[in-house]
């Protein structure tokens, strides 16, 4: 199975595909989705209690990210590729579940999610060494910094007046634009290669040269589609931001602690809501970029003892 190339319109045509998926059953797409956006919340909530309980500084506090990160690459391509055959169930109109989102964990195919997510991690993690080491002198002692004024504001003994923050280093500029670049493309390349290793049957280095060739051929597409993301992502804040300022104001008339009872159930909806549109907007990628232009296989990735779409047999 090789790539294709897609049009520049395709870019909006991801989009709008992503908002519209699992009509056809939403229980289970957006049940499965749920799932996986609470799970991912685990690691902000344990950072935050480890954090409240024992003050923790800046360093361990990285040490806690970089804990909870090797824990995300491991377990989130599993839950991803598990929400894609969701979808794609839903899609050929098989019969599909929440608990389906678990379906990677069983029948010993679990390994090819993990190496392919640990593949993309060191890719990630390379990448990030080498752009500090090229743009960001500095930059790491000014977060350092950053954290630890942060953490004196947020403690029983926190001075009157905010402490001034340090300015950020001259070559923050270069590597944020470089790090939106490469984190774009990685995207394509992570949603185009889970696709394969999902749905396609593929092994873990064929699924990510897949990803990497694919979102080469496809740079136009992938272009529009992360300008639409980005303007809509900014228009959604902007209205979320402005609902929790009204609720807020409102509330504080009340009681103080109302404005967060009501509040988090919003801040719920919208995660919820982006990680519809994320995961259908991959599947719809992966589908243009490497999936059957054919309906003819109409079983579920892996209930034949693990075939994929063309009825092969997957290779591990």
């Amino acid at each position: 199975m090789t790539t294709r190339t897609v049009g520049a319109g395709h870019g909006w045509k991801w989009i709008v595909q992503g908002v519209n998926v699992g009509r056809a059953n939403p229980r289970a797409v957006y049940g499965a989705t749920a799932v996986v956006a609470l799970l991912a919340l685990a690691p902000n909530v344990l950072q935050a209690v480890l954090q409240i309980a024992f003050r923790l500084e800046p360093e361990t506090q990285i040490m806690v990210i970089g804990a909870t990160s090797l824990v995300s690459i491991i377990l989130y391509p599993l839950l991803i590729g598990g929400v894609l055959r969701v979808i794609d169930a839903v899609e050929h109109g098989r019969p599909a579940a929440p608990g389906d989102v678990f379906s990677t964990f069983t029948g010993g195919q679990a390994g090819r999610f993990i190496g392919f997510g640990v593949l993309m991690g060191a890719l990630y993690i390379v990448t990030f060494y080498a752009l500090v080491s090229a743009f960001g002198e500095g930059v790491l002692d000014w977060y350092m910094d950053v954290l630890s004024i942060s953490q004196e504001m947020s403690t029983e003994s926190a001075p009157a007046s905010p402490p001034e923050m340090p300015m950020p280093p001259a070559g923050i500029g270069p590597l944020m634009a470089l790090g939106i670049f490469f984190g774009v493309y990685y995207a394509t390349v992570y949603a185009v290669g889970l696709g394969q290793v999902a749905l396609g049957g593929r092994p873990v280095m064929q699924a990510f040269t897949d990803g990497l060739g694919g979102a080469l051929r496809n740079v136009l597409p992938v272009i529009v589609a992360a300008a639409i993301a980005m303007a809509g992502g900014f228009a959604l804040m902007l209205a979320f931001a402005m609902v929790v300022t009204i609720i807020t104001v409102v509330s504080s008339l009340v009681h103080p602690a109302l404005a967060a009872l009501l509040v988090l159930p919003l801040y719920l909806v919208l995660l919820l809501v982006l990680y519809i549109v994320m995961f259908g907007a991959m599947y719809a990628i992966w589908r243009d970029v490497c999936g059957p232009q054919d309906a003819v296989d109409r079983t579920a990735p892996g209930n034949d003892g693990g075939a994929g779409h063309d009825g092969s047999r997957i290779e591990l």
